[in-house]
Formats: C-alpha cells, structure tokens, sequence
C-alpha cells in the first residue's frame, strides 16, 4: 500500500492510513465540488480541527519543517562510523558540545564577556573598551559573517548575468513593534545578568527601540521597487561613500572580501538606495553618541554569534519563551555547518541522487537557475521554495521534497497537483516584470489590464477584505500554476502509463485538484494586511475556477461557483 508519513498537516489523517485513504477521508461529500471546492476537498478536517485552527496548526510547510528539524536532529544524535576528521564530524562535535549544558553552565558568563570585549563591548555592563563604530561593524562583517544594517552578497549581475558582481542589499520591512519591545525586556534582563544595572539605563532601551523603528522606516518594499523601476542602483564603492558616509565602505567591504582586494572603483549593485541612504543619515545624526545610540542595537544582532554562551541565559530569557535545548543547537550547528547538514539531509531524503541534488549549478543566461540547495537565502531541509530577482533564478529545496508535497511512491497525479503546482507558481515569479506597467513593451498593454483588472475585481468579489492589487502577483502565480502543473501532467501521460486507481471514486484528474487543494498554504485573515497571498480558500477558488479543465472534469455546469462564466487568467 501507499503509506503516508506521519504527517498532520492541512487534512490530518492518523499514521497507516494510505495516502488515497487521507485524500478521501479528508472530503466532506455532502458539499458540491462546483460550489465549494476548499469545504469538499478538506471538509472533513474543517470540521474535525476547527477548534484548534491557529496558523502553527494549519501550515503546511511548518509541519513539515517541524519533520524535517528532528531528521537532522537524529541524524546529529546518531552513532556514527568511519568519518574522523570529516566536516560532517566537526558538525556533530559542535552539536554535541552545544548540548553539554552542564560544562556551559560552570563557564559562567565569561565566554560571552569575552566575544564582547572582541567587538568594543556593551556600554551598560561595563565590559570591554568602547571602539570606532566603523571598527566594531568591520569586526561582526569580517570575522562574524555578521551584517547588522545590510546584508553583503556576490551574485549574478542583472545587466549581464554571466558576470557576479558584489551586491548590497537593505533590511527586510518589520511590521511588528511587540517584537521589538519584548527583545528590549530580554535585553534588560541579560544586562543585569552580565553585571550592569537591572534595569539598565532608560535612556539607553528607548533609544534603541527608536533607533530601530526609524531604521525600518527607510526599507522600501519590494513590489513598490518594482513599481518604481528601483530593484537595482548600479554604483562604485567611491560612489556609494559619498551617498551613504556613515559606512566606510570600503575598509568594511574588504573585511568581508579578505584576502581579495577592494578598490574605490569596485562595482556595486545597491537593492534599495533610499534605505542605504537613509541608514547613513540616521548614524550619523547620532554623532559622537553614536555608539550609544547604536551599541545595543549592534548587540541585539551579536547574540546569534555566542552559541555556547552561559545556557540559562538562553533558556529563561530568549523572547521569554521555554524552548527544547536542541532546536537551538540545531540553529547554531546550521549557522557554522550549514553545507554539512544540508548533504545530510538530502542523503536523507534522496539516497540515490545525491550528486544530482547537492551544489549551486553554473548559471546559463538563457534559462533559469534549479538548486536543491542554495547557500543565499534558505538551507536545504527548510520547507520554502522561492524566485530570486537579485540572481534570476528559482530555488526548491529539498525539504519540500517529502510527503505531502512528493513522494516517489505517490500516484503520478498527486505529485503533480501538489510539488507541481507550487514549481509552476515560482516559475511564474520570473515574470513579475510583464505584469507591472511598462514590463512588456511589446504587449498589447490594453488587453493585458483587462486580464490584470479581471483577476483583481474577482479576488475582491469573495468578502475576504483582500486588495487584489496587492495580491496581485501571488493571485497571479496560483492561478497560472494550476493550469501549467496540470499540462505539465498531461504531457508526462503521453510518455508514461497511468497508476492503476481503480474503484477509488474519483478519476486522475479529479485526483490531482484534489491534491492541489490539500497542499496549499494556510494563512489567517490577520495577516492579510501585510502577506501577498490571499488566504485559503482563496487560493483554492480563484485558481480551479479559472480553470476550464477542472469544470470538465468535476462536471461542474456553467454559472455555477467554481465554474463562472468570465474566467480570469494572465498566461
């Protein structure tokens, strides 16, 4: 039979049913699929789990991070032979001496007083030297790999894509202050801690908080990039001293890049200029304070540097939130080993294709880019595939690579409706251009807005309170997925025989929606403000009700809720 993992995700099944036997047993069959497809295809689970329907419980993709975590936790916690000297040993050492918390704890505090004094230290404790800002940012860049205001990567330049070229990107846009001001109470706590006073000086907190919600005010959002044309400023070092002077940029850059040596001219891509420049404005209205106004700030960032530093600290105060032991040391092995686990998992997960699997493969400018493992932005095991702009190209790691999303055993259908809908989705993020004004020239721009006007009204038409402008590119990427994985499928049908699925009630085809809708990511309203993704059931009706196959083959008649007369689509 077809065994599905343990696995209680979007419609949760106990362990030994079968696969097709979940699929089934997850519908409500009083409900027409033409009318309401999301309540058909996961009604049952709708009704058993509504009452513990909060977002940890209804993601996907965090359930399945969740499995993933504690493979490698196995993997790391598992006798192993023959790899002496190895990386792979060094990795399970680390892990290892993470988690001797009882040699942490008789260490104290010093191991953490130590690496502060390596970065100028932390002016309400008292410990270290105060040093040049810029030296201090030199240090957690070179030493640390540690970007507390931008991020420094190499990548594919955008004009010429055969070219890498050094970029500089700006913060990610922060929407929560609750988070900042329960950090700043850890911050208190582990400042008395350290030795400074237990309260630590007010003046100090609150110039943090605000010197980080000011920051977050120049952090230009990617879509209005976009809009504007700004997704790349093409600079020189020299240049960019004299837009952004607080950062000496090219002492800080050649602590990143040493041994090789920078120079004024080096060319840069900057992401967003106006946070860069507003980054600078801000340091330097600190003036001679700025270490003060900036210290804890740089602090906060530091901490991830310290893994096995005094254990309680960790354990009683981080976010105030009790953790397991382990998923730190995971988190601080993946920091300094992150290759190393991500062959682990992946010979985890794919035994027999690990050479295909592991490595960035060279970049060909006439197509896109396909990694199971990208060293940029998401580790191997993490549950999130994603189009990059910055380096043209589309990453699916392997963790997505496991039930429910794929499995070799899994009927063709299944695999297609559910991993091929979300590969077509990213592969459509590659055209983000063409939809925004100006991206096609070439286009015929009237008709292209009535699709783009189509899409919009029909999202809003649902009486979810979505902004189908803002949703625009996700709706965009659901609904064009949908139609690609299901052609894909049905090409795959003319070199391959079909499983035999006799007597289960639904044909392949009706298989694969139905496994469309079991994969989709579960989201609250509470997040529509600030998600690009509609939520579910959205993201089930808009798709299969533009979708003229899935009125063929659930028979669905014309007008009715899932087959309405104007269909909506892009591509």
């Amino acid at each position: 039979p077809l065994l599905f993992a343990s696995y209680p995700g979007s419609c949760d099944v106990e362990l030994g049913l079968t696969l097709l036997a979940r699929l089934l047993n997850s519908r409500n069959v009083t409900v027409d699929p033409c009318e309401d497809f999301y309540r058909y295809a996961c009604g049952s689970w709708e009704g058993k789990y509504s009452s513990r329907a909060t977002e940890e419980s209804l993601n996907v993709f965090d359930v399945l991070m969740e499995e993933n975590q504690l493979i490698l936790k196995r993997l790391l916690e598992s006798p192993q032979f023959g790899i002496r000297g190895s990386a792979k040993e060094k990795a399970i050492q680390f892990y290892h001496s993470c988690m001797d918390t009882q040699r942490i704890e008789s260490q104290g505090t010093q191991p953490l007083k130590d690496l502060l004094n390596e970065i100028g230290g932390w002016n309400i404790t008292g410990v270290g030297k105060p040093k040049d800002f810029n030296e201090t940012l030199q240090t957690l860049m070179g030493r640390y790999s540690t970007f507390p205001f931008f991020r420094v990567l190499v990548g594919p330049s955008p004009i010429d894509l055969k070219t890498n070229i050094i970029q500089v990107s700006g913060l990610k846009k922060e929407n929560n202050p609750e988070v900042l001001r329960v950090y700043l109470s850890y911050l208190k706590k582990l400042g008395g801690l350290l030795g400074g006073p237990q309260d630590g000086p007010p003046d100090s907190f609150s110039l943090t908080l605000s010197f980080i919600s000011n920051l977050q005010k120049f952090v230009t959002p990617l879509q209005e990039r976009q809009q504007r044309g700004m997704l790349f400023f093409h600079t020189t070092i020299r240049e960019l001293q004299e837009k952004a002077p607080a950062i000496d940029w090219l002492s800080c850059l050649q602590a990143v890049f040493h041994p090789m040596q920078m120079n004024l001219s080096q060319p840069v891509a900057v992401h967003d200029m106006d946070y860069i420049r507003g980054m600078s404005q801000l340091i330097e209205q600190c003036s001679k304070y700025v270490m003060d106004c900036v210290s804890m700030y740089l602090f906060t960032i530091f901490l991830s540097l310290c893994p096995h530093c005094y254990v309680s600290l960790f354990l009683s105060l981080l976010l105030q939130i009790p953790a397991e032991r382990w998923r730190k040391c995971l988190t601080d092995t993946s920091s300094f080993f992150e290759p190393v686990l991500g062959q682990m998992i992946v010979q985890e997960i794919f035994p027999q294709q690990t050479k295909t699997l592991v490595g960035i493969h060279p970049i060909n400018p006439n197509q896109l880019h396909l990694s199971f493992f990208d060293i940029w932005h998401v580790s191997p095991w993490t549950v999130r595939s994603y189009y990059s702009i910055r380096q043209h190209m589309v990453v699916f790691p392997a963790g997505m690579f496991r039930s429910p999303f794929f499995h070799a055993k899994f009927p063709s259908a299944v695999n297609f409706g559910a991993i091929g809908v979300f590969m077509a989705h990213e592969l459509l993020h590659t055209f983000y251009g063409y939809v925004l004004p100006g991206g096609c020239p070439t286009c015929n721009r009237g008709a292209l807005q009535k699709s783009i006007d189509c899409l919009v009204e029909q999202y809003e038409s649902y009486g979810f309170k979505v902004n189908g402008t803002f949703t625009l590119l996700e709706n965009t990427a659901d609904t064009g997925g949908l139609a690609i994985a299901y052609q894909a499928y049905k090409n795959w049908l003319k070199k391959h025989k079909e499983e035999d699925l006799s007597n289960i009630g639904l044909s392949h085809d009706q298989l694969f929606y139905l496994s469309f809708a079991h994969v989709m990511n579960f989201r609250l309203l509470s997040s529509l403000s600030t998600d690009p993704h509609s939520p579910l059931p959205l993201r089930v009706y808009g798709p299969v009700s533009n979708s003229q196959n899935f009125a063929k083959h659930f028979h669905c008649p014309s007008g009715s809720q899932m087959n309405p007369d104007k269909k909506c689509h892009i591509w």
